[in-house]
């Protein structure tokens, strides 16, 4: 991993640090009357004087500010006084907006807040309202918080103003709407036919409202009365899909089935139960189906949307081009210093460790990052992107899953960056996905583009890679694997699971971050895995046995 001077953000607001509170909400026939008792003490008033000489209030925010704050917001949204709730937060126009729409559109009345006990200048509260659309109704219940912060402009205390204040789905710029869905559910099956659900597979809530939102009108079900998540642009950018909240009425679900194993699904869910921010996908390397996706976290599908800076993971790649272009050879002399400068950049080791004398496999064996910076000199700006694109059938955004997927991206770059990128870092983003795909290329020596919905259903066409790695390249490529997953950094993950195998470590550093994110990409047979631990530490020990617990659950 390459080392370099990380900036700190510019923190631009100071939450307060709140004593003991106690809050609660009487609610009436259509009123409510909040009351908050108690508090702390209050910080030292700070002001500052504007260039008209007025004085304005700065410094941390004392308990009653954020008391009274919170107290004026909620008790006016419960109330249905909308102006006079957006008034209380730092962006008014679009707080007016989303309050009005949750009468309106989203058609929730009888509206009671409730909150808990504040941490800071965070309040958390509890919302119980009544959904009406026609004849129907049901209650809704769920849970919300919102921050004071101070406003820079004049000093006053305000709720800090994000769509997710109103509900936790929401991100900004996401409505609520309640009405007939514009599209009928659907039921999804595995591949043996069996029923899957959030309830029992929780990782595929996520995958579950992808495949209704582009199957749904084509799977012959029909639609229900729902309460539902409506994206806008920015959710929509990053392939977010409108999610149901609250049904009112079943529509009657069509039918899709998917390529997962019912039990490769469910040991994939307990292997990332076991570690926060884990997420892991294995798929048949000869076909591209995915047999098991699953993430610890339920509210992003990581594993297929994530965004993620690769890092050792990425030398299978680098490795391909190296041999290609004659820069490397699997058994042939290697450098490995301590370090290597590129681009102005000093590029180090794990420890700083050297190989004398060693091999390329050596190197690769043990992830020597300066192995592939010091070949940086002697390749283009463009050869790694003209390389991941051609061969691997990645960074082209035109892979057609069946649900939201990111493709990975590996943009041609110049001096250090490009240099970074050879080791997953600079600007290369991948995600467990792409990385498992990555590995059944190698063990199948072709791009078979992954898939969770067979083709066949829509007729849609699947992304192909231009050409395949000369036999040679392919051979020496799956020698580095092998030789990593006997020997090198992945042998006690991969223990006891050859001699068809083959795997790759990575950490990638992120700023801000104690502890890298730990990758591990590996193949068995037919199978290819991939997964990834977020702040977990080195891939060998993090997402390692996720990985090769799945690949030996798989035969």
């Amino acid at each position: 991993m390459g080392r370099r001077r990380r900036v700190a953000e510019r923190r631009k607001r100071t939450p307060a640090v709140v004593g003991g509170m106690t809050a609660v909400v009487v609610a009436g026939a259509g009123f409510g009357v909040y009351a908050l008792y108690g508090g702390g003490a209050a910080a030292d008033d700070g002001t500052r004087t504007s260039a008209g000489q007025k004085k304005v209030k700065t410094g941390p925010l004392s308990a009653t500010e954020v008391r009274t704050t919170a107290q004026r917001f909620l008790t006016a949204w419960q109330q249905g006084r909308t102006a006079e709730a957006a008034a209380a937060t730092d962006d008014s126009a679009a707080a007016a907006a989303l309050l009005t729409g949750y009468t309106r559109d989203a058609r929730l009345t009888g509206v009671t807040l409730t909150p808990g006990t504040p941490a800071g200048a965070k309040v958390p509260f509890s919302v119980r309202a009544t959904v009406t659309y026609k004849q129907l109704s049901k209650p809704l219940a769920y849970a919300g918080a919102l921050t004071v912060v101070r406003s820079a402009a004049d000093g006053r205390p305000l709720v800090d103003w994000h769509a997710s204040v109103v509900h936790p789905e929401l991100r900004d710029g996401d409505t609520l709407v309640t009405g007939e869905s514009g599209t009928p559910p659907v039921k999804a099956l595995d591949r043996e036919g069996g029923e899957l659900t959030a309830a029992t597979y929780p990782s595929l809530g996520t995958v579950l409202d992808g495949l209704r939102a582009k199957y749904g009108k084509k799977a012959g079900g029909t639609a229900g009365v729902e309460l539902r998540v409506v994206r806008g642009k920015a959710s929509q950018a990053a392939e977010l899909t409108d999610k149901t909240l609250l049904e009112l009425s079943e529509g009657t679900p069509g039918t899709v089935r998917t390529t997962l194993s019912p039990a490769l699904q469910a040991a994939a869910e307990q292997q990332v139960a076991k570690r926060a921010r884990a997420s892991v996908v294995v798929m048949r390397a000869s076909t591209g189906e995915i047999l098991a996706v699953a993430n610890s976290g339920h509210g992003f599908n990581t594993a297929f949307q994530g965004s993620l800076a690769p890092g050792s993971t990425m030398k299978i790649i680098t490795s391909s081009l190296l041999i290609d272009k004659g820069l490397a050879s699997v058994d042939k002399k290697h450098p490995c210093p301590k370090t290597f400068t590129y681009g102005g950049w000093k590029f180090h080791n794990d420890d700083d460790f050297e190989i004398k004398g060693g091999t390329f496999k050596a190197s690769f064996a043990r992830s020597c990052n300066t192995a592939f910076i010091s070949q940086a000199k002697k390749l283009g700006n463009d050869d790694l992107t003209r390389q991941a694109q051609q061969v691997f059938g990645l960074s082209m955004n035109n892979w057609s899953v069946g649900v939201p997927s990111f493709d990975g991206s590996v943009p041609v770059q110049s001096a250090a960056q490009m240099a970074a990128s050879l080791i997953g870092q600079g600007g290369v983003r991948m995600n467990p996905l792409n990385m498992a795909s990555v590995a059944a290329t190698v063990t199948s020596g072709a791009f078979h583009q992954p898939y969770l919905v067979a083709p066949s259903v829509d007729g849609r066409t699947l992304a192909t890679a231009s050409r395949t790695l000369s036999p040679s390249a392919l051979s020496q490529l799956r020698e580095l694997m092998r030789y990593t997953a006997a020997s090198g950094t992945a042998a006690e993950a991969m223990s006891g699971l050859g001699p068809d195998y083959g795997a790759k470590t990575g950490s990638a550093e992120v700023d801000n971050q104690k502890k890298p994110n730990g990758w591990f990409t590996a193949y068995r047979g037919d199978l290819a895995a991939a997964g990834v631990v977020q702040a977990g530490g080195h891939g060998g020990d993090t997402a390692g046995p996720i990985v090769a617990a799945l690949l030996k659950a798989g035969g």
